[in-house]
C-alpha cells in the first residue's frame, strides 16, 4: 500500500463551550485538511500533511499532535507566525467559524517550497480547503495538482466567512471547476453545494461536476446521509446511521478521509455499487466521529466503526 498526500491547512480550534455554568473555549487542533490526514492514518492509511505551520506554542502542539498519529511532516514547512485561530460557535450540533491571524499561517506554503517528490511518489493527492483563497497556497496547489499522476481528490470545503463578496464567492467556483474537472473524487457538503450553486438540486450539482470532468462525485447531507454519482449511472442517495450527534466538527473531513483511506487500499471501484458501498462506510465513520467532541480528535480506527456498527 502507497500513502496519500494531503495538502491544506492546519490550525487551533477554539470550540465553544461551558464551565461551571460560564462560557468557554475549549483549545483543539484542526482544520479541515489536518482532519483528513489524521482520519486516513486513524483508519490505516499512510499519510503525509504537506502545508505552513507557524513557529508559536500552538504550532509545536500541532506537530507533535501529528506525529504522535503517524501523520508525516516532510513536506511542511515553518513560517515566522503566529498559529492561526478559529473561533467556533455552535447554534446546534454544526459549527460557526471566524478565523483570526494576519498572515494566515496556512497560507504562506509557495510552490518552489513543495517536495516534489513527496508528491509525485503519492499515490493519492487530496487538495481544498481554505488554502485556495490564498494566491500563495493556491498557486503550490495547483503545482502540486500538474504534479501527481495518479489519483488525485479535491474537497472544496466553503468557508463563507472567508469570502469577501460576490466576486470572491465568484472566483472560488472558478477554482472548483478547475479542480473538479482534474479530479478523480470530489467531496462537497451540501452547504457548498448550496453557497457555490445556489437554488441548484444536490443531484444536479454533482452532475454538473461530472460533466466537468469530476470521476466520482459525493455530496454529504448532514444526518439524510450523501448522494454519490459515478460513473455514468443516475446519482444515487446513500442512506446515514442514525447517531446521537454531539459535535459535528470534522464529520465531513472524515468522510473523506474514509474515501481516500479505500483508496490506498483498493484504488477506484470498477462499478457505482462499489462506490455505494465505500460511502456508506465512510458514513457510518461520520457517525461515530459526530457522537464524540472534537474534529481530528474524534477520527474512529477501522475497529471502533465495524463495533459501532456492525456488531
Amino acid at each position: 500500500m502507497g500513502y496519500a498526500v494531503v495538502f491544506g491547512e492546519a490550525l487551533v480550534d477554539l470550540l465553544d463551550a461551558e464551565c461551571d455554568g460560564a462560557p468557554v473555549y475549549r483549545q483543539a487542533i484542526g482544520g479541515g485538511p489536518l482532519n483528513v490526514a489524521v482520519g486516513i492514518a486513524r483508519l490505516g492509511g499512510a499519510v503525509q500533511f504537506v502545508g505552513s505551520l507557524g513557529d508559536d506554542v500552538l504550532a509545536d502542539r500541532i506537530r507533535a499532535f501529528l506525529a504522535a498519529e503517524q501523520v508525516g511532516l516532510a513536506g511542511t514547512i515553518t513560517a515566522a507566525v503566529p498559529t492561526t485561530l478559529a473561533v467556533a460557535t455552535f447554534a446546534g450540533p454544526e459549527p460557526d467559524f471566524r478565523f483570526y491571524g494576519e498572515p494566515p499561517s496556512h497560507s504562506l506554503l509557495a510552490p518552489d517550497d513543495l517536495d516534489v517528490a513527496l508528491v509525485e511518489g503519492a499515490d493519492v493527492l487530496y487538495c481544498g480547503s481554505i488554502v485556495l483563497l490564498a494566491p500563495s497556497t493556491l498557486a503550490a496547489a495547483r503545482r502540486a495538482w500538474s504534479l501527481s499522476g495518479r489519483l488525485r481528490v479535491f474537497d472544496p470545503n466553503v468557508r463563507p466567512r472567508l469570502l469577501d463578496g460576490p466576486a470572491a464567492l465568484a472566483e472560488l467556483r472558478e477554482v472548483v471547476a478547475e479542480f473538479a474537472a482534474g479530479a478523480h473524487l470530489v467531496k462537497l457538503s451540501t452547504v457548498d453545494a448550496e453557497l457555490l450553486y445556489p437554488g441548484e438540486p444536490v443531484e444536479g450539482v454533482a452532475a454538473y461536476l461530472r460533466e466537468l470532468g469530476a470521476g466520482t462525485v459525493v455530496v454529504t447531507l448532514g444526518a439524510a446521509g450523501a448522494v454519490v454519482a459515478a460513473a455514468d449511472a443516475d446519482p444515487v442517495r446513500v442512506p446515514a446511521p442514525k447517531v446521537d450527534a454531539v459535535d459535528a466538527t470534522g464529520a465531513g473531513d472524515s468522510v473523506m478521509a474514509a474515501l481516500v483511506a479505500d483508496l490506498l487500499v483498493a484504488g477506484e471501484p470498477v462499478e457505482p455499487a462499489g462506490w455505494h458501498e465505500r460511502v456508506a462506510f465512510a458514513l457510518r465513520v461520520a457517525g461515530l466521529v459526530c457522537e464524540r467532541a472534537g474534529g481530528a480528535v474524534a477520527m474512529p480506527t477501522r475497529a471502533e466503526v465495524v463495533e459501532r456498527f456492525d456488531r
